[in-house]
């Protein structure tokens, strides 16, 4: 069906409620990706998590936190927390016995030329080699207007970028749903032919640990669709869904945006 699958999952996915990692969650998540990788699957995961991960490792006072701007707060719980995400994840993908590499990078590396080519060039080196590799954002020497509105967006260049066939947005909701997600009424949309227009069912709420919502995630899916990739966005907080999703897709919801 795939051979290449980009994965995104959003910070609402890794952390708990009190905004720590959740490492329950992300060793689930990996042996589903180590599964993958035994089924012959190439793999690229775009992480959220950073930011949330440095905040809960630094309990730093509200007083404290307040006397900063946004952009200097990001900086800082993103370069405590990228390392306490990656190691994490070195320790559970070797239980595995795979090696996974990490790529930082920024919106203007997605602009045609030299940075571009030499950031697919790597990733296509990794692969080859078996590497998995672990893509977020650099937030450290980002500045407000060179940052990607999200991963939800980074997750789609990178898909494109790497030519995958399939895109799997993992979210804390089960997809796009006809109402709220919290009305027994509303259904989630099973399939999105190319260029069908569900701006009337969206309802742009956004989680305290990330910066998109599903709007950004419609946004991303029909831009990626058009590439000719199909791409899902599902509930990262089900077990098993991402093979499930693959292999068992009648066993869970889902919303499947359809290639041209």
């Amino acid at each position: 069906m795939f051979s290449r699958i980009a994965i995104k999952v959003g910070s609402n996915v890794l952390t708990r409620a009190d905004g720590t990692l959740d490492f329950t969650r992300m060793s689930a998540l990996v042996d589903q990706l180590a599964e993958l990788r035994r089924a012959g699957f190439e793999v690229i995961l775009i992480s959220s998590g950073a930011v949330a991960s440095g905040r809960s490792e630094l309990h730093l006072p509200a007083t404290e936190t307040a006397q900063m701007d946004g952009v200097e707060q990001r900086q800082l719980f993103s370069a405590v927390g990228q390392a306490k995400l990656m190691g994490r994840y070195v320790d559970l993908f070797r239980d595995h016995g795979i090696h996974v590499g990490q790529v930082l990078t920024m919106k203007e590396n997605f602009q045609p030329g030299e940075q571009y080519d030499n950031q697919r060039q790597c990733m296509t080196a990794m692969l080859a080699h078996g590497v998995l590799p672990i893509v977020n954002e650099n937030d450290t020497v980002c500045v407000t207007e060179l940052m990607f509105t999200d991963n939800d967006e980074l997750s789609g260049l990178v898909a494109k970028m790497m030519q995958c066939q399939a895109l799997i947005i993992l979210s804390n909701i089960d997809g796009i749903f006809t109402g709220s997600p919290d009305d027994a009424s509303s259904e989630v949309v099973r399939e999105v032919p190319l260029g069908t227009d569900l701006s009337h069912y969206l309802q742009d709420e956004r989680s305290s640990a990330g910066r998109g919502g599903i709007q950004s995630k419609y946004n991303t899916a029909q831009a990626v669709a058009a590439e000719g990739i199909h791409v899902f966005i599902a509930n990262g907080k089900r077990d098993n869904v991402i093979t499930d999703l693959l292999w068992h897709p009648d066993t869970l919801r889902f919303t499947h945006f359809l290639p041209q």
